[in-house]
């Protein structure tokens, strides 16, 4: 009895002890794969490509950004610029030098001049009126509407021309009543697109004192060109 019952207490020793070293066997494995895996750390080299590709983005953005911004400020389209106005410039009308024929009519010529320091745009319907300096002829009324009213910037002194056509010869008349027309103005109104009328006097090339010798109703105002 005695010798079986340490049998048995050996045998139960020995199993036990081999189950610990099976449990410490697979702890130690676990241990071994869990050291030998791969840890996702940032090494320095992707965390510095990483900041550089973020800096050079902003930089990018702030470079394109001002570069847009710097266009948009420049050139004649670009920023804003104010409208030509009786205060930022000056006109003349100039009336034609040669006389009309019965398939040529006449041509004056409306010059606009900034006289400002920073550039004008003209854009919009400029009008014209003309009135007999007697009084005795319904005024002639017009405008460049029909001919186009593009913007035409003018910078700083530089100018811009419209056209007027018109005749100044009664063809119907006597030789001796020709040139004698129904509005012959010293003075017309001009008024720039959104501004007031101003009165200018009428010149002939030579800066002298001109006429406006219009005979029939029949004026044709031109679009400005620089």
């Amino acid at each position: 009895m005695r010798l079986r019952t340490a049998t048995f207490v050996t045998a139960a020793v020995f199993v036990a002890s081999l189950s610990l070293t099976a449990c410490n066997s697979g702890t130690d494995e676990a241990k071994t794969e869990d050291t030998s895996s791969p840890v996702a750390t940032a090494s320095p080299t992707s965390k510095a490509s990483a900041t550089a590709g973020t800096s050079t983005g902003k930089t990018g953005g702030s470079q394109a950004s001002a570069t847009a911004a710097g266009s948009a400020g420049s050139g004649s389209g670009g920023g804003a610029v104010s409208a030509c106005t009786t205060k930022t410039t000056t006109v003349q009308f100039i009336a034609s030098a040669a006389h009309a024929s019965e398939s040529e009519p006449a041509t004056a010529t409306v010059k606009v001049t900034n006289t400002s320091g920073s550039t004008c745009t003209i854009v919009g319907a400029t009008s014209l009126t003309a009135k007999d300096d007697q009084g005795k002829a319904d005024p002639i009324e017009t405008d460049n509407s029909a001919a186009g009213t593009d913007s035409v910037d003018l910078a700083p002194g530089a100018s811009a021309t419209a056209d007027v056509l018109y005749t100044d010869l009664n063809f119907d008349g006597s030789q001796s009543a020709r040139e004698v027309c129904a509005v012959q103005a010293s003075k017309v109104e001009i008024a720039l697109p959104k501004d007031v009328a101003r009165t200018v006097k009428v010149t002939k090339a030579s800066g002298s004192t001109g006429i406006f010798n219009v005979c029939t109703q029949d004026v044709k105002f031109g679009s400005f060109h620089s």
